[in-house]
């Protein structure tokens, strides 16, 4: 009976840490794109901000769905300013320069949930 509440504790514990993992890499790529957003925004490519925005979302949402504690509320916030860039981005040129912060809010927010 011990050795069945081990197995079960130990494989608890590995599928818990793979979802901390799981969690880390999406937050990891959606940082990436969240870069590129801002780099192309930057640069006042509006379409390629909402490119990279949008990735950036995708990954943001995985990340959340499965992450805890403080990490989940900087991603949570994160997928906010995500779907400000996107938003301000669609708008035009005009609206770049606040898609722009909009994104570097996001990369503030996912470099503080990776720590």
């Amino acid at each position: 009976m011990n050795r069945i509440t081990l197995l079960i504790a130990g494989l608890l514990m590995l599928i818990g840490s793979a979802s901390v993992v799981v969690a880390e890499e999406h937050a990891a790529a959606a940082l990436e794109h969240a870069n590129q957003a801002v780099l192309h925004g930057e640069a006042g490519h509006a379409a390629m901000l909402v490119e990279h925005a949008t990735e950036a979302l995708k990954h943001a949402h995985a990340a959340e769905d499965i992450a805890k504690g403080e990490a989940k509320t900087h991603i949570a916030a994160a997928v906010k300013a995500l779907e400000a860039a996107i938003e301000h981005g669609k708008m035009g040129a005009g609206h770049v320069p606040i898609a722009t912060k909009a994104a570097e809010e996001a990369v503030d927010h996912l470099k503080a949930g990776n720590k």
